[in-house]
């Protein structure tokens, strides 16, 4: 999933980001994955992943379902439903996909799932814009 403005600093994918989760996402189908354990400094309350680790995650998998699929897109909408706790040092699996495209919008829907009972932790949905990227678009005059 090549991304030609990537410079390894995203604060959930990124490897060269030392504050970030640098989750390694990869495809199966049309659908993204990561399998990762969460840790302690991304906690909320004591032994919980703070909610907004959680809406990140889930944006960045739907976010790489577009990449997936060879486009640029930018969250223009997400809600997420939390639905257990995501417990800190547990294995956690990351979902995500497309599902619609239209010629300008994108959903997409995304999951988290207890990587030992199976249970759904969380879940989202978004509307995402297509765009081109930032690389690309340098030099185009502004859009009215």
């Amino acid at each position: 999933m090549p991304d030609p403005d990537d410079d390894s600093f995203c604060f959930v994918c990124g490897g060269g980001n030392p504050c970030g989760l640098r989750l390694t996402i990869q495809r199966d189908g049309a659908k993204v994955f990561s399998e990762f354990i969460p840790s302690g400094q991304f906690q909320g309350y004591r032994d919980i992943v703070h909610g907004g680790i959680i809406s990140a995650v889930l944006d960045e998998m739907m976010v790489h379902a577009a990449m997936a699929e060879s486009l640029f897109a930018v969250t223009a909408e997400l809600r997420v439903r939390f639905k257990k706790p995501v417990r800190v040092g547990r294995p956690v699996r990351a979902e995500g996909e497309l599902t619609r495209r239209t010629s300008r919008i994108v959903g997409g829907a995304a999951r988290l799932i207890d990587g030992e009972t199976g249970d759904l932790l969380a879940e989202a949905d978004a509307k995402m814009i297509i765009t081109i990227p930032p690389s690309l678009n340098r030099g185009l005059p502004a859009v009215p």
